[in-house]
């Protein structure tokens, strides 16, 4: 069973492998990150773990039974109890809802750890999937997003407000997700 993990250094080599394998179906949807993006990869995966370590930031990988990352889920310019999220699923599992069920568990996780009372994520028009994620997982449109936060293309900015929830209140969320109700 896949788990949602906080990054740390030991997932770089992964996280690479993720990111190479995906490349070219990011870019059907998202601007590709660019060679630099690659040939500078462990500066810029240091630089994102200095502003883990600082709080304005906080990255998580769904991790594989076999140590493979599937996806990568960001909590960005955390700021005022509020974050924007991100995230990215590689193409094998896409479409099996575990984007959806994953961005479910960073928003409690972002409320519990992190004290977040409001997640903002933006998606481009063309990016059905993404909106798809979004209103499964409980977000809303809120208003037009700006084209150069999103690579030059169209979209939408999507919100969800947070609430704490009590430990027997995750688990019986969790319960009642599979079916077995309260006990």
């Amino acid at each position: 069973m896949p788990e949602l993990k906080p990054l740390h250094a030991g997932h770089a080599p992964a996280v690479l492998a993720f990111e190479l394998a995906n490349r070219a179906y990011f870019a059907a949807s998202v601007p590709d990150r660019g060679d630099d993006f690659f040939d500078r990869f462990a500066d810029r995966y240091n630089a994102l773990l200095a502003e883990q370590e600082a709080g304005t930031c906080a990255f998580y990988v769904l991790v594989a039974e076999d140590g493979s990352v599937l996806g990568r889920f960001n909590l960005v310019d955390i700021e005022n109890n509020t974050a924007e999220l991100g995230y990215r699923v590689a193409q094998h599992i896409a479409g099996r809802g575990i984007a959806t069920e994953t961005v479910r568990e960073l928003c409690r996780l972002a409320a519990a750890q992190h004290g977040l009372r409001t997640l903002r994520a933006a998606t481009a028009r063309q990016s059905a999937a993404s909106q798809k994620v979004l209103a499964k997982a409980g977000f809303v449109p809120v208003g037009r997003a700006d084209p150069a936060h999103l690579g030059g293309e169209p979209g939408t900015w999507y919100q969800r407000d947070l609430e704490i929830q009590t430990y027997s209140a995750i688990l019986s969320e969790d319960r009642l997700r599979e079916g077995r109700g309260h006990r």
